[in-house]
């Protein structure tokens, strides 16, 4: 089975020095140059209004706003090219799979997609101008697709529905803003509401008080339920389903008949990533194959992380970071029964 890594990248600092740091990071990288094959290949997808996307910025997230200036000035980028590479807004987005198990205490959460969509990078940051401090791995550069907040909210998202798409924000970039704005479930629920959505998903919200919820969201409506399972389908935005759904329904009922038997968090996290299972998935070639398994613990706020099945998880200690103590780990390595390697790691296609 090919080895593969995620890059663990810390900073503490104003957003406009983190995207250049980040930025200089990705010159020459394999990363960057992937994107800009698959830039050229799908150019229709990625047309905006550059006015309509300042003005959404401008509401939600001024501050990354400035991270993407920052990355187009390391990387010499036109402003508008920093836009359509980084800025998680109109641009479309795969097909992919994903399970989400939470309890009071803890989130669970199966990643899935194709292993050369994966960037490899896991990032600890502190703003030092606005916003919170967030731990989790990242989605076109400045997104996230899970991840923990130094409130201790923490949110994961499922894929649904591409069709009937609508002008909005990403999944990856809507993850990072409510973990970058939002303290709390109910704060996260009301950002939902009002931020525009390009696709349709699920996010999975968790806080220190408890409280889970999935909101299911489409570019026309947003829905919320109490629930502690998600997969890819919408329970309540019904019309909004795919039409085939048969392997989200299974790994649902899979959770459902070993929920009752699950008592602590790492019970819950073998239950997603070890392969015998029935919820670790191996279609990788189907945009469906599980790259990561993610655990956060928001009352003790640590973070447990594992690229592959049947491994023990990397475990973080957010607080001691945020109390100033740097991690010596600069990478987390694993193994995928792939034919492919993520981009960080990946030959560079004609």
């Amino acid at each position: 089975m090919p080895k593969v890594f995620s890059d663990i990248i810390q900073f503490r600092g104003k957003h406009y020095d983190f995207g250049y740091m980040q930025g200089e990071l990705l010159k020459d990288s394999k990363v960057l140059l992937h994107r800009k094959k698959q830039s050229k290949k799908r150019w229709r997808h990625f047309l905006f209004e550059e006015s309509e996307v300042r003005q959404a910025f401008a509401r939600f997230a001024p501050a990354i706003w400035e991270e993407l200036h920052g990355l187009a000035d390391a990387l010499s980028m036109d402003f508008e090219d920093s836009i359509r590479e980084f800025g998680g807004y109109y641009y479309e987005y795969g097909r992919s799979g994903c399970s989400i198990f939470t309890d009071s205490d803890y989130m669970i959460r199966n990643y899935d997609n194709a292993p050369l969509t994966y960037e490899g990078r896991y990032l600890l940051y502190q703003p030092t101008d606005n916003g919170y401090a967030v731990i989790g791995p990242s989605m076109q550069i400045t997104g996230r697709t899970d991840g923990l907040n130094e409130k201790g909210l923490v949110m994961g998202y499922n894929f649904v529905n591409r069709k009937k798409s609508d002008d909005g924000f990403l999944c990856n970039m809507v993850g990072r803003i409510i973990l970058e704005t939002c303290a709390t479930v109910k704060e996260a629920i009301s950002l939902l509401k009002e931020i525009p959505h390009r696709h349709s998903f699920s996010y999975v919200l968790l806080d220190q008080t408890g409280e889970s919820v999935v909101v299911e969201i489409s570019p026309r409506n947003v829905t919320i339920r109490q629930a502690h399972i998600c997969t890819n389908h919408f329970e309540k935005l019904t019309v909004e389903n795919r039409y085939q759904m048969d392997d989200s329904i299974r790994r649902q009922e899979v959770m459902e008949q070993a929920q009752v038997t699950i008592t602590d968090p790492f019970q819950a996290y073998k239950m997603l990533n070890d392969t015998d299972k029935g919820i670790f998935s191996k279609k990788y070639g189907a945009w469906a194959g599980t790259l990561h398994t993610a655990a956060y613990l928001p009352k003790e706020m640590k973070a447990w992380f594992a690229l592959g099945g049947n491994r023990s998880p990397l475990i973080f200690d957010f607080n001691k970071w945020l109390n100033g103590e740097k991690l010596n780990v600069t990478q987390i390595k694993g193994e995928l029964d792939s034919t492919d390697t993520f981009i960080n790691d990946s030959p560079i296609p004609e």
